[in-house]
Parts: C-alpha cells; sequence; structure tokens
C-alpha cells in the first residue's frame, strides 16, 4: 500500500482502511501520489547545489522532507478547511477521484486535524533546523511557504491566485529556497530562472485540476483561473506552457546556463505530443473508453500529470549528467 499510495491515489472502502497501518493512511490521507512534484523540485534545488563545494547532505534532507511534509500539510488543511465550509459537500468532486478523509467518514475531525498539526509540525522543525544552521535570511522562504499553505485554500484559491502561488512555490520557494539553504546561504539568480521551468509543470496540473471541475467551482462561487478565463482558454494555457518549458531550457542551453544534457528533454516530445492533442479537444461530459480504470473525474489533470512527471524526471536526470561531466 505504501507503494501503491506513492503511485496513485487508491480508492478504498472503509473496511479496507480500518485495516491499514497509520503510514498508508497518512498517505492516503494526505495525497501521497503527488508528492513526485515535490520530490523533483527539491532535487532539482539540492543538484543545483551540488555545483558548489559547500554541499550539505543534512542540509538537503531536511530541505528535502520538509518540503514533501509541508506538501502534505497542505493536501489535508485543504481538504478539512473545504469540507468544514461545506464545498466538499454533496458528491463533490474532490470526494469522486479518491478518499476524503471527512466525507468519506474514514477519520473523525479530531483525528484529521491531529494528521494535520503533526505533519505541519514536523514540517515546521525540519523549516527551524534549516534556518538555525543557516541564518536569518532563511526565514524569508520559511515565513512565505507558512503563508502559502495556510492561505493558499482561503483566499487565493477564491480569487485566480492559486496557479500563481504554485509557480512562486514549486519554483523560487521550493527550488530556490533548497539550493539557499543547502548552499549555506548562497544565491544566484540563475537558480530562480531554472526553478521557473520546473515550476511550470506543476501549474499546469493544477489548471488541469481546476478545468476538470469548473462547473463544480463555479457553481460554488470558488473562482479558480478556469472559471474566470474559461475552459477552452485555460486548456491553450496549458498547451503554451509545456511549449515554453521546452523553450526555456533550450535557451539556457544557447546561452551556456544549461547544459546540452539537459535536451534530453526532448525525449518526452512524443508524450507531448499525445497530451496536446487531449488539451487541444474539449472536455467530454463522460469518461471516455480509453481513459485508465478508476481515473475519472480526474481527465486533463490525469494527463498533465503524467507528462509533467515525465519531463521532470527527464530533466532531473539531465541535470545529473551535466552535474557529472562538469565534475569530472
Amino acid at each position: 500500500m505504501w507503494i501503491k499510495a506513492l503511485r496513485v491515489i487508491p480508492r478504498i472502502t472503509k473496511e479496507e482502511w480500518d485495516g491499514l497501518d497509520v503510514f498508508s493512511r497518512w498517505l492516503i490521507a494526505s495525497r501521497g501520489a503527488v508528492f513526485v512534484m515535490t520530490a523533483i523540485a527539491a532535487g532539482i534545488g539540492g543538484i543545483l547545489a551540488y555545483r558548489l563545494d559547500s554541499f550539505s547532505w543534512s542540509l538537503f534532507a531536511c530541505s528535502f522532507f520538509g518540503l514533501v511534509l509541508a506538501h502534505a500539510t497542505n493536501n489535508m488543511l485543504n481538504d478539512y478547511v473545504d469540507s468544514g465550509n461545506g464545498v466538499d459537500k454533496d458528491n463533490y468532486y474532490r470526494a469522486q477521484y479518491g478518499p476524503h478523509p471527512l466525507e468519506h467518514g474514514l477519520l473523525s475531525k479530531k483525528s484529521f486535524r491531529t494528521y494535520i498539526i503533526v505533519t505541519g509540525l514536523l514540517a515546521l522543525l525540519a523549516g527551524v533546523y534549516v534556518t538555525f544552521k543557516v541564518g536569518m535570511p532563511t526565514l524569508w522562504f520559511l515565513g512565505l511557504g507558512i503563508f502559502f499553505l495556510l492561505f493558499y485554500t482561503w483566499p487565493l484559491k477564491y480569487f485566480g491566485l492559486g496557479e500563481i502561488s504554485v509557480v512562486l512555490v514549486w519554483g523560487p520557494l521550493m527550488i530556490g529556497g533548497t539550493y539557499f539553504a543547502v548552499t549555506n546561504g548562497h544565491w544566484n539568480n540563475w537558480v530562480a530562472i531554472i526553478s521557473l521551468i520546473y515550476a511550470l509543470g506543476p501549474t499546469t496540473v493544477l489548471l488541469g485540476k481546476h478545468a476538470d471541475k469548473l462547473k463544480q467551482d463555479k457553481a460554488k462561487n470558488i473562482r479558480t483561473l478556469p472559471v474566470i478565463i474559461g475552459e477552452k482558454a485555460s486548456r491553450y494555457a496549458v498547451i503554451t506552457l509545456f511549449i515554453l518549458q521546452y523553450l526555456l531550457i533550450g535557451l539556457l542551453v544557447v546561452e551556456r546556463e544549461l547544459g546540452w544534457p539537459l535536451l534530453i528533454v526532448l525525449l518526452s516530445l512524443p508524450k507531448l505530443v499525445d497530451t496536446i492533442k487531449i488539451f487541444s479537444r474539449p472536455r467530454p461530459e463522460t469518461a471516455p473508453a480509453n481513459l485508465g480504470e478508476n481515473v475519472w473525474p480526474l481527465y486533463l489533470v490525469s494527463y498533465a500529470f503524467e507528462f509533467n512527471r515525465r519531463f521532470g524526471l527527464l530533466f532531473l536526470l539531465g541535470l545529473i549528467i551535466d552535474l557529472v561531466i562538469n565534475k569530472i
């Protein structure tokens, strides 16, 4: 179940839930399948930092697990707040694609709060340790991280700012913050630029998710960006961001800010073509026959997630190869 919960969001019954160990329950409640996006972001920050001789493995480990725990806290807090505000009631989109700890009666509010508090405190502890070791400037990253964690669900998501938040969080905050911490306070502006390449990926995933549930969000007066600009504009915005990732990598390779091994991301082009075909058509009203089992009502987001995972891992691999070549 640990492996399964890190690969997909498993759909389980209350009886199956009751038979699980506490870590499996935590992975399911916190939607562990999406942690890969945060893990890749932290990995990118670590690899960029390894170019310097001041790399610290202990600070990298704290940054890595702190970010993953913060992501988990945000996911659970999102469910807790939305459920408390009545957003997830009546078989809402979130309660359809995976187990909702409160809406499906898997956890009491008290137990769920314990999950959130313990996870959040562990994330905070990692951040405090890094701040203690690196210095007070780290508080800028820690403070902004806490801000987005607490206020993403409301009000940012409700006013079309959730998607912009993701660009900042998965880019300069996660990648840039990991680089800053692991290099013991060193900063370079090109790291922030490189971080935006990857940050566009999680942003496409969120755009896909919000486009999938556009009608439900609009009915509940949650003004995500797709609600504001419409489904078609959202789909083509995602396609634009896909292409922009390749263009930015090409530009940085030409400018020699990145090495030629980063061109390995071109291996994801077949996946890009397939994903663009999906996003160039309106979202179907019912699950297509060729859609994987237990995916619907996830549709656009599932394709965006799969592409982002492929692109992100190749991006990470390219950075590793480039690092090895530079160290030889």
